[in-house]
């Protein structure tokens, strides 16, 4: 007897693209979510500070150096050190024909992914949960106060999420891709979610930091942390950031 199919196995089926599948129902019209999203009642906003130069690094040597991280110091991140990794994962780097294009790529430049940042040790930042405005290039705390031990709770009680400077928090705003990509869509925004990640490793690999992301999180405790509702956004994956201690893990 063949064992039933379970619903990972019933998606990756469903979502192919076949020459013979391509028209009918499965491209019936999708409301189409806003680009950007914003928060224009933030307890407060803080511009993003890069430096004039963006810093140098070999590449290559980056890439080969890059581990992930698990053991971090009590020494905060500069708030340019976090700019500069918000940059790296999600930064504003062009424009054309009405897109703001990112330093990482996005399926169709849709950029379904929102950010946002849960602030442990970080200069001239206070603690609490933030999101990055993608316009206006800040960052809006929307959620004053300590939350690393909530956060850390609600990943399975990874003590790094509480040990690190800072948390990236990635959430799926789906109705930005499925208008165009239908179910097919989901497969994009993991996509997507990873190119962010490896984006922010390499990151805080050539500034001397450390990096893990986190895949295991208990998904509705995480999205009431950051106050998206589960379905028309919701959290995707996470990346802890700091000063590392210790050797790296593998």
């Amino acid at each position: 007897m063949t064992a039933s199919k379970g619903i990972g196995d019933r998606y990756q089926e469903e979502t192919k693209y076949s020459r013979d599948g391509m028209a009918g129902s499965a491209f019936e019209s999708v409301p189409r979510a806003a680009p950007y999203k914003q928060y224009p009642d933030a307890v407060k906003t803080v511009s993003l500070r890069l430096p004039q130069h963006l810093p140098r690094a070999d590449f290559w040597s980056t890439l080969a150096e890059r581990r992930s991280h698990r053991d971090f110091s009590h020494e905060p991140l500069s708030l340019e050190q976090l700019s500069l990794l918000v940059f790296a994962s999600q930064g504003f780097t062009g424009k054309e024909n009405g897109y703001l294009f990112r330093a990482a790529p996005s399926a169709g430049a849709l950029y379904p992914v929102e950010t946002y940042i849960c602030v442990n040790r970080v200069t001239e930042l206070d603690a609490g949960m933030y999101h990055l405005d993608i316009v206006g290039q800040s960052l809006e705390l929307i959620s004053p106060g300590d939350h690393a031990r909530k956060l850390e709770r609600a990943c399975l009680g990874q003590e790094i999420v509480a040990a690190c400077a800072a948390v990236f928090v990635w959430t799926a705003l789906p109705g930005r891709s499925k208008w165009k990509y239908r179910e097919r869509a989901y497969r994009y925004i993991y996509m997507d979610a990873g190119h962010i990640g490896e984006n922010l490793y390499l990151a805080a690999s050539a500034l001397g930091l450390g990096c893990c992301t986190i895949g295991a999180f208990f998904d509705s405790e995480v999205n009431t942390l950051i106050g998206v509702d589960g379905h028309e956004e919701s959290t995707v994956y996470l990346g802890a950031v700091g000063a590392s201690q210790s050797s790296p893990a593998r």
